[in-house]
């Protein structure tokens, strides 16, 4: 485990880059597995952010925190990521020890009008991890987004979850004619 810390518009000094990595290194001892920690350091008009991203045992915990002190940002930042780990391991927890249903799939969405050209202002490429629905969805909210892309193995294709706006969820499975 690497913790990669950067400042943007902050010179990072010897302590601020210590008393980050004690306070990162002492949540991820909970998991077997944890790869290169990203934490960058920010201050913009007067507000201290700090946000951090934590890829472990094949999932990804980002959070960010601003206050107007960097080291209450760096405590509040790390109280998220532990929520998040908690939330995490209490749904495994659950699931491994009741029978829960899957989440019946949703109708497909319709597809877009073509209404002139279209600019692709960032191409971004990811590594698929094979996951069920419930591990998306959960994965999905610790990430904050909206929709989710993941593999089923179940299913064998790559399908999607989102947040509805009725606040439930739906599930995009592609099919072939």
């Amino acid at each position: 485990m690497n913790v990669n810390v950067k400042g943007r518009n902050i010179d990072v000094t010897p302590a601020l880059k210590e008393y980050v990595e004690k306070k990162i290194t002492k949540v991820t001892r909970q998991f077997k597995t944890v790869g290169d920690i990203s934490a960058v350091l920010k201050v913009e008009k007067g507000n201290h952010i700090v946000e951090i991203t934590v890829p472990a045992s094949g999932i990804l915990l980002r959070a960010q925190e601003t206050t107007k002190d960097m080291y209450s940002s760096i405590d509040l930042v790390v109280e998220k990521i532990e929520r998040q780990i908690h939330k995490y391991k209490t749904r495994l927890m659950k699931r491994k020890y009741s029978n829960f249903a899957d989440v019946p799939p949703a109708p497909a969405a319709a597809p877009a009008e073509d209404d002139g050209e279209f600019e692709i202002i960032k191409n971004k490429k990811f590594v698929l991890h094979p996951m069920n629905v419930e591990e998306a969805i959960l994965q999905m909210n610790l990430l904050n987004h909206d929709f989710f892309v993941f593999y089923d193995p179940d299913l064998g294709s790559t399908n999607v979850v989102y947040r509805r706006k009725d606040g439930k969820y739906g599930l995009l499975s592609p099919e072939f004619k």
